[in-house]
C-alpha cells in the first residue's frame, strides 16, 4: 500500500534491512555484477559486460543459503534464475505419468 499521507520512512526501511541480514547479501550481489562488468567486454559501451546484457548474475550456492562469490558464479537468463525454488533445489517430481 503506497503511503499517502506520511513520507516513506527510507531510514526505517534501511535499518529493518540491516536487522533482516539483507544488506549484506545485496553487497555480496553487487560485487559479482561489478566484478563480471570490470572483467567483461563491452563493445556498445553503455557499462555492461555484453555477455550480462539483459542476464542475471546467479550463484552457484544461493547467498540466501550462505554462498559466496569465491563458490562461483555463472550468467543465466532472468526467468532461471528468479525462478529457482531454494527450499526444495535437488527434489525431483516422483509423480507418474498417466497414459
Amino acid at each position: 500500500m503506497p503511503y499517502t499521507k506520511s513520507p516513506r520512512p527510507y531510514k526505517h526501511e534501511y535499518q529493518m534491512q540491516l536487522r533482516r541480514g539483507e544488506h549484506e547479501g545485496r553487497m555480496e550481489r553487487q560485487r559479482a555484477r561489478r566484478k563480471m562488468d570490470k572483467e567483461g567486454r563491452d563493445a556498445n559501451k553503455d557499462g555492461r559486460a555484453d555477455k550480462r546484457e539483459g542476464k542475471d548474475i546467479a550463484h552457484k550456492k544461493h547467498i540466501s543459503k550462505g554462498g559466496k562469490n569465491s563458490d562461483g558464479v555463472s550468467v543465466q537468463s532472468r526467468s532461471r534464475n528468479r525462478s529457482n525454488n531454494r527450499q526444495n533445489e535437488k527434489k525431483k517430481s516422483t509423480k507418474k505419468k498417466r497414459r
